[in-house]
């Protein structure tokens, strides 16, 4: 039983993170963070699909763009099935009906999340009503 507890803690301790658009638009103009740098190195962090478009979207050379692709390739995806979109469909229509509007490409990362049972790194402000809402775990840095 002490084996196990002690797993669970771990697992808690270093979960899967998601990092959101804004969160990583500030970690390459200020030349990173230690949050992500660690859960980076211990392969942890996973790519919501509307991410790598949103970060790919922005002005780049094709030499940078080449080399952020790349680093985009070595992260592990969340949220490209079926399932997951309906889950994303249901999650909305959730908040919704609180009182809370959340575009399909919030309510995508916020469920990448979800599903995962990992933190999310964000600084977008529609995230902090997500969380009051659901079980979505906000890091806050």
């Amino acid at each position: 039983m002490v084996g196990s507890s002690l797993t669970l803690i771990f697992w808690y301790l270093v979960s899967a993170l998601v990092v959101d658009t804004s969160s990583w638009v500030t970690y390459f103009a200020h030349t990173s963070s230690s949050v992500i740098d660690e859960a980076l190195a211990e392969g942890r962090v996973y790519l919501p699909p509307i991410v790598a478009a949103e970060l790919l979207s922005g002005k780049m050379n094709a030499r940078q763009r080449a080399q952020f692709e790349s680093f985009l390739f070595d992260l592990p995806l969340c949220g490209h099935d079926l399932e997951h979109w309906m889950r994303v469909g249901r999650l909305r229509a959730h908040l919704f009906l609180k009182g809370i509007s959340v575009s399909t490409p919030d309510a995508h990362v916020a469920q990448c999340a979800i599903d995962l049972n990992a933190d999310l790194l964000s600084e977008d402000h529609v995230f902090f009503k997500v969380a009051e809402k659901t079980a979505l775990r906000l890091l806050r840095v």
